[in-house]
């Protein structure tokens, strides 16, 4: 976020993998972060501990452990603080654990997204930067996905709550003239990433030497994202509110899952076991991010090749677990 003075963010989700490094980009910047993260135990809470205690030496820095869906708590939030720019990535995340416990995702992407909403209208914000994501493209077979392509068939409740954050994020733009970019973002990676992604997983089962389970018998692509890139979207797109706008941001180079263990397995030196499967429900075959209108926006398009942002990504790792 390039402005002439120091701005204060409120980052939801403060302590997940893209709250994190976004809210350790802006204090690099200048800029003052209020973190909030209900720290849940969708994953190893260790992992969000451990980030938090890199962002809070920071002097600019303050956390709340609250949860979006609590309205209350969430208003008393923004009556007690003045916030300039507003980024929520607090949401239920997963696809596959959306098949088994849907109301998370009514609770935090619905509820949640709501009060989040509601308290940028009545506190005068002057930007909602929130997380979309690819698997709003659902059952679309046309590739690479662009901004302009019909979503109306999403096939996981995960992507229906993301789809459904857009429609309200349009109407209060409409209605309220609150200004809101949804930022679809392509399967992200990186250090201190999320276990529950493809490269983190994988790393596991190499590492343990335990067989890797490999979806739709290998037959998937993804457009792979490392981290460092999303942030420089992120950022870029908070300095530019212009009512209600959405973007991709993924690396505009889809990768052969099988490509991708083959990369993992030559970097941590270990050999693979594949357990092939059917696809799951809920997954897509492919996903391949249109970038254009991002760059027209905002002069950046994501470009970190798979070797070097996976190379950082094992090197975290064996330091990190002390591989």
């Amino acid at each position: 976020m390039r402005t002439d003075k120091p701005q204060t963010v409120l980052v939801t989700g403060a302590a997940g993998f893209i709250g994190f490094h976004l809210s350790r980009r802006l204090l690099d910047d200048g800029h003052r972060v209020f973190g909030v993260d209900n720290l849940n135990e969708y994953y190893e809470v260790a992992l969000k501990h451990g980030r938090l205690a890199l962002l809070t030496p920071y002097e600019g820095f303050k956390f709340s452990r609250l949860d979006i869906a609590n309205r209350p708590l969430l208003q008393d939030l923004f009556a007690s603080q003045r916030f300039d720019v507003v980024v929520n990535l607090a949401a239920q995340a997963g696809v596959r654990y959306s098949l088994d416990n849907p109301y998370a995702y009514i609770e935090s992407n619905i509820q949640g997204f709501i009060n989040m909403l509601e308290c940028c209208r009545h506190n005068a914000v002057g930007h909602l930067v929130y997380a979309s994501s690819s698997s709003v493209y659902g059952a679309n077979t046309k590739l690479p996905f662009s901004e302009t392509d019909n979503v109306d068939r999403p096939i996981s409740m995960y992507a229906a709550t993301k789809k459904a954050n857009e429609l309200m994020a349009h109407t209060y733009s409409h209605l309220f003239g609150l200004s809101t970019t949804g930022l679809r973002f392509f399967t992200v990676y990186g250090p201190w990433g999320r276990p529950d992604m493809a490269a983190f997983v994988f790393a596991r089962c190499l590492v343990a030497g335990q067989p890797i389970r490999v979806f739709n018998h290998g037959n998937m692509m993804r457009d792979f994202t490392y981290i460092d890139d999303i942030i420089e979207g992120v950022v870029r797109t908070l300095a530019k509110p212009d009512g209600y706008q959405l973007f991709n941001i993924g690396n505009n180079q889809p990768v052969r899952l099988l490509d991708f263990i083959a990369l993992l397995e030559e970097l941590l030196g270990r050999k693979a076991v594949m357990d092939l499967q059917p696809i799951q429900p809920g997954d897509v075959p492919a996903t391949y991010a249109n970038v254009d209108a991002l760059a027209a926006a905002v002069g950046f398009a994501p470009s970190t090749d798979l070797r070097t942002g996976l190379g950082r990504f094992v090197s975290w790792f064996r330091d990190y677990y002390q591989v």
